[in-house]
């Protein structure tokens, strides 16, 4: 059973979160992922959660008591956004070498200096090679469904590793719309029965020293747990859509318009939204690529879906300094077609339609360098 309400994006993710059952919840505030633990302290103090709320000092401190409760086998949450984000810098890498499946929401912003509290990809992206699974939303509704599903992805026993749940804040952390909820999981996600952890009846230590003749092998087992998430990913979308009637794509790529379209355009979160409806209104024959999973990148159902198309248009909304966008790079070395990077949309600035319309008309056309999208002269 479902019901359905309008709702916040950040509360979304909150009910998403209370429906997953963490034990221990640690955070600490920053705009614009703030509402999400301002609920979710609302619901562990109402008792509509049985978990520990923890109030730290940091974001440092916040990933830090997550990997400490998850180690002694429990489920945790938090989330972060911008310098939160970077100030986890480190732990983020401790949480994947310690292969803990605890599932983050990132409420997306950009990152000073100078000083921003708007909307990009920057602080995210950054973090790409840090060992998490990145999964970005479209909307509230998938928001809500992606948190539900991420611990479902972390915790299968081919990945064990953790999960950042990506949205753009303000445009879904705090944009209200009708979100479907979940009375009941229904089976999908189980009591949470982790592989090791610490056990006064049975000590071990977690995240050891290890020097040159093992630490490579720890990154080469991680580097082959995030390659098993790509059909990790897949298989719990595709049973998510048959439990609840709601999917996404093949739970990596979700496409539209690409039927017969000659041209593609790729991009991640709600720009999606507004491309398709650019392409709705002016029946354009370019086709969207929404990229759902940016860590693991997933190179061969990319390479499928374009593989009769003549160029792709990246619009993202990050930088790579000295390089280019991102997730345009990443493109360009699985691709033996025209890629062009476009980068707009930094600091919270609109990518209107008549911008989308002028990189759409530049479909076809070379591939080569990086276009800024809207800057002033």
């Amino acid at each position: 059973m479902q019901v359905t309400k309008v709702i916040e994006g950040s509360h979304a993710i909150a009910e998403a979160v209370k429906i997953a059952g963490p034990k221990v919840i640690a955070a600490y505030p920053i705009t614009p992922q703030t509402h999400i633990i301002e609920m979710l302290a609302d619901m562990v103090a109402a008792g509509a959660i049985d978990a520990e709320y923890i109030n730290v000092e940091s974001e440092h401190s916040a990933l830090a008591a997550c990997i400490g409760a998850q180690a002694t086998g429990v489920r945790t949450f938090t989330a972060t956004s911008s310098q939160g984000l970077a100030l986890m810098f480190e732990l983020l890498h401790v949480t994947s070498g310690m292969r803990l499946p605890l599932v983050m929401a990132v409420g997306n912003r950009a990152l000073s200096a100078p000083l921003n509290i708007w909307n990009d990809w920057s602080d995210s992206v950054s973090c790409r090679d840090s060992g998490w699974i990145q999964l970005y939303c479209e909307s509230p509704q998938e928001a809500y469904d992606t948190v539900i599903q991420a611990y479902r992805i972390a915790e299968h026993k081919r990945v064990l590793l953790p999960v950042m749940v990506c949205v753009d804040g303000y445009y879904l952390t705090h944009t209200s719309e009708p979100v479907s909820m979940l009375t009941s999981l229904d089976g999908f996600l189980g009591d949470y029965e982790p592989e090791f952890k610490l056990d006064t009846e049975n000590p071990l230590s977690l995240g050891e020293y290890a020097n040159p003749d093992y630490y490579q092998e720890f990154k080469e087992a991680q580097h082959n747990a995030m390659g098993n998430a790509l059909s990790v990913i897949g298989e719990v979308n595709e049973e998510f859509a048959r439990k609840f009637g709601r999917g996404y794509g093949n739970g990596v790529i979700e496409t539209f318009n690409m039927e017969n379209a000659s041209h593609a355009v790729l991009t991640m979160g709600t720009l999606s939204s507004t491309i398709k409806y650019f392409i709705e209104r002016e029946k354009s024959d370019v086709g969207l690529i929404r990229l759902r999973s940016f860590r693991p990148f997933p190179s061969e159902d990319l390479k499928k879906i374009c593989s009769d198309v003549g160029s792709i248009a990246v619009i993202e909304k990050d930088v790579s300094f000295g390089s280019g966008g991102a997730v345009a790079t990443e493109l360009r070395s699985v691709m033996d077609i025209p890629v062009a990077s476009f980068v707009g949309g930094l600091g919270g600035r609109d990518i209107t339609l008549q911008q989308i319309k002028e990189i759409f008309n530049s479909a076809g056309k070379s591939g080569e360098g990086l276009t800024f999208v809207g800057s002033r002269p």
